[in-house]
């Protein structure tokens, strides 16, 4: 959704019309807040920020069943390290990092 002109608002604006601009955004509407003429917030219904919240929550939901498929992937085609080798590998790299860092 674009916002329009009439939904960027500048602070002084917002505070004196706050009950209006609660229910225009109550019905819908996205409205941009500016603090010395830069945008500074927006306001949008908490029902639409709750279902943004959602979408996010789905996405890393997918982006996980994307990983565990890659580890599947790599479990066939035999791309895999024993556990006690990678674990020492990562403590070997751990260790190098921290005496570059102390050098």
């Amino acid at each position: 959704m674009a916002i329009a002109v009439r939904d960027i608002v500048p602070f002084s604006t917002a505070r004196t019309h706050l009950s209006d601009l609660v229910l225009e955004v109550q019905n819908g509407a996205e409205k941009i807040i500016t603090k010395n003429g830069e945008p500074a917030v927006a306001v949008i219904d908490a029902k639409r920020l709750d279902h943004y919240h959602r979408l996010e929550h789905a996405r890393i939901h997918l982006l996980l069943l994307e990983e565990v498929d890659q580890g599947l992937a790599d479990v066939k085609a035999g791309r895999t390290v024993d556990a006690k080798a990678g674990i020492n590998a990562l403590k070997q790299a751990r260790k190098a990092a921290r005496g570059r860092a102390a050098g």
